[in-house]
């Protein structure tokens, strides 16, 4: 238990230090519309591994379940530009369903 709590705190102290280091980051360097447009993109690409991860992951492997379908209706109903309490109540209802079935 105490290495867990070592690579806990280890891991705050990595985050804080970043946090600190980026407030000397020159703001004309973060004014540049590429730098811009990166910031964008690694935001997305973060919560879109989030995601993934946690639709599709079981601990050390994949599992198709649910909580996949689920996703995949979601990710469909953004699409077709439905309001978003829309998308969450499909997704739920999606995942509901599955698992009334049995599936998931």
């Amino acid at each position: 238990m105490t290495g867990l709590w070592v690579t806990v705190l280890a891991g705050t102290g990595a985050c804080l230090g970043l946090k600190v280091l980026g407030t000397y980051v020159p703001r004309t360097w973060l004014e540049k519309a590429k730098v811009a447009r990166l910031m964008g993109l690694v935001t997305v690409a973060l919560l879109a591994a989030l995601m993934a991860v946690q639709a599709a992951g079981d601990g050390q492997g994949l599992r198709l379940d649910a909580r996949l379908a689920a996703l995949a209706v979601a990710a469909i109903a953004l699409w077709r530009r439905l309001p978003f309490i829309v998308v969450v109540i499909l997704a739920a209802a999606t995942a509901a369903g599955l698992r009334a079935l049995g599936i998931g």
